[in-house]
């Protein structure tokens, strides 16, 4: 049969029928088999294509929408392979199914919010469940009927944790089988656009995590695809020496390959493109980057997003606090515009959790703060920090009660510094109702803490929209400039300046207590004379009725303040 001339790869719908197309350059034959043909491998046999000859395609009239299929690989074992491109599988083992291409969006004019507004909250789809059932696993309709009590929450960004089809219907998602086939248990592609359409008519933008440091390692089709096979085995689509191909989760692609690196690509653009993501966070850069092919691709995307989707905003989770991740791909640069900050995070956890305050080292903290606004991502708590040896961080403070006075105070303060630190905050799925324990695939949320700690929940909505600046009186909290003025490592107190352009209703000061001990008179040099405002006390006893309610009252700087301040206490000053 003869080969196609429309474009795209895969099985791309078209009045009447599908066009498939597939690259097997070293495949003896190829044949596309399905319900529209009785899965006969015999009826529609694909061709090498005369300009392109690694790739084979066909047209298929009859074929259409909902009908399943697979490929008939001559030279492959096993030979009937999932479409690398399938758009939806039935399962991961299963059969590719033809998708919808369109969907009607009812908000199509949503652009993510400026980064310096940016507060992300991330979430586990499967474990993310509708209260009123809560023990069936979630969907992305069930974090759909959430979205009104995470807007008024105050977040205005979900970072969905992987979705791509993986084995089984439990997993955190970093097992891609198919990245282009969205988790059918979550809904598939309509239900992931219906998330999408619906959080932005909400005015929250939809960030999703993509695996392209790995694939699989189960249910992959890609694993020698069309026969083909060198050294240690992986094929076309993998790095044939086990060395540069094995990472500790799966099998490392072949980035040298232009067609590895075009299809890792489509998959980007696709995401963000036909299905309306509003940014990609890439799971571990590091290991993308230990091949050079490795970093040529991150940048050779990330230039083209930025004209493609110039809104869209591209994060590295690379754990290094190297500047060349989020420098520009002109420079030389990976071209991301944030990564996760390790430096930031892994500081901020050991000084709340740490049993003793003199173990708490504020010079660290200091350190921490200290850093480049909005190029970086800042949290107490994500899927990696909870898990892997780690808990969630009331439980790291006390193991025994996580709801303990300690747990409360001390996790509500490194909350308080991550969301008024330079940098793009984030919360993880449960943070603000005091979530414990490890997190796993098959933890679902504790709904019922929302209720039961009703005032945490509050409290982390008054520190979100002081973020923001929903009152217009705590502008510096967007501003790129932040001065660690005062650090006291005795009494385990320190201070900070936050501002943009700075004066009134922009200038913020936030003092921050590590130490069990309150002070009514606390004396620091405030940045600029006149007469500051308190617009949150974390010790408030209205966010829990066993806060002592230490007095922080406004005070007038001469240049220094006395100010009020209770234990294990952030305070957060502006002027008028």
């Amino acid at each position: 049969m003869p080969e196609s001339h429309r474009p795209g790869m895969g099985a791309v719908p078209y009045a009447g029928g599908v066009t498939f197309r597939i690259w097997a350059p070293f495949a003896q034959s190829v044949a596309v088999a399905g319900t529209f043909n009785q899965w006969s491998k015999s009826a529609h046999a694909l061709t090498r294509e005369t300009d392109a000859p690694s790739y084979w395609s066909i047209d298929v009239d009859g074929a259409g929408i909902g009908d399943e299929y697979k490929f008939f690989i001559g030279g492959a074992d096993p030979p009937w392979r999932i479409d690398p491109y399938a758009r939806s599988v039935t399962n991961s083992a299963g059969n590719g199914v033809i998708a919808e291409t369109e969907f009607a969006w009812a908000d199509q004019h949503f652009e993510l919010p400026d980064h310096r507004e940016l507060v992300i909250y991330e979430v586990h789809i499967g474990t993310f469940t509708d209260p009123a059932r809560p023990n069936e696993r979630g969907s992305f309709r069930t974090l759909i009927a959430q979205l009104d009590y995470l807007r008024d929450l105050g977040i205005n960004a979900i970072k969905i944790m992987a979705s791509g089809e993986f084995p089984t219907d439990i997993s955190l998602g970093y097992n891609p089988a198919h990245i282009f086939a969205i988790e059918s248990s979550y809904g598939g592609p309509n239900a992931f656009r219906e998330l999408v359409d619906t959080a932005n008519a909400h005015g929250i933008g939809v960030i999703l995590d993509v695996v392209y440091n790995h694939f699989g390692p189960n249910d992959t089709p890609l694993w020698e695809i069309d026969g083909w096979r060198e050294r240690d085995g992986g094929g076309i689509y993998f790095y044939n020496d086990a060395w540069k191909r094995k990472t500790p989760w799966g099998d490392r692609p072949d980035y040298g390959r232009p067609e590895v690196r075009r299809y890792i690509r489509d998959n980007a653009l696709r995401w963000v493109s036909s299905r309306g993501a509003d940014g990609l966070r890439w799971d571990a850069t590091n290991s993308i980057r230990e091949i050079p092919e490795g970093w040529r691709m991150m940048q050779e995307i990330n230039a083209e997003l930025a004209q493609v989707v110039p809104h869209a905003i591209r994060i590295a989770e690379d754990m290094q606090d190297d500047e060349w991740i989020v420098k520009g791909v002109e420079e030389g640069g990976a071209g991301f515009h944030a990564q996760w900050s390790a430096k930031f995070v892994h500081t901020l956890r050991a000084a709340v959790i740490a049993p003793n305050d003199d173990d708490r080292d504020m010079h660290a903290v200091r350190a921490a703060i200290d850093g480049r606004a909005f190029s970086r991502v800042l949290y107490t708590e994500s899927h990696d920090e909870v898990r892997n040896g780690s808990a969630r961080v009331p439980h790291d403070i006390d193991s025994h009660d996580p709801a303990s006075w300690f747990a409360r105070k001390r996790s509500t303060l490194g909350a308080a510094i991550a969301l008024t630190a330079p940098g793009i905050p984030m919360l993880f799925q449960g943070q603000e109702f005091l979530e414990d324990g490890w997190f796993e695939a098959e933890d679902f949320l504790d709904w019922p803490k929302r209720e039961r700690f009703a005032g945490i929940v509050q409290l982390y909505r008054d520190l979100i929209r002081l973020r923001r600046n929903w009152f217009d009186h705590t502008r510096g909290l967007r501003g790129d400039h932040v001065n660690v003025f005062h650090v006291n490592d005795r009494d385990k107190v320190l201070a900070y300046h936050r501002w943009g352009f700075g004066g009134p209703r922009d200038d913020v000061v936030v003092v921050a207590n590590f130490a069990n001990r309150g002070y009514t008179d606390y004396r620091i040099p405030m940045p600029r004379a006149g007469r500051w405002h308190v617009r949150f006390n974390s010790d408030w006893n209205g966010y829990s009725a066993d806060f002592g309610n230490w007095f922080s009252g406004d005070v007038d700087a001469a240049p220094d303040a006395a100010i009020g301040i209770g234990p294990y206490t952030a305070v957060i000053l502006s002027q008028e």
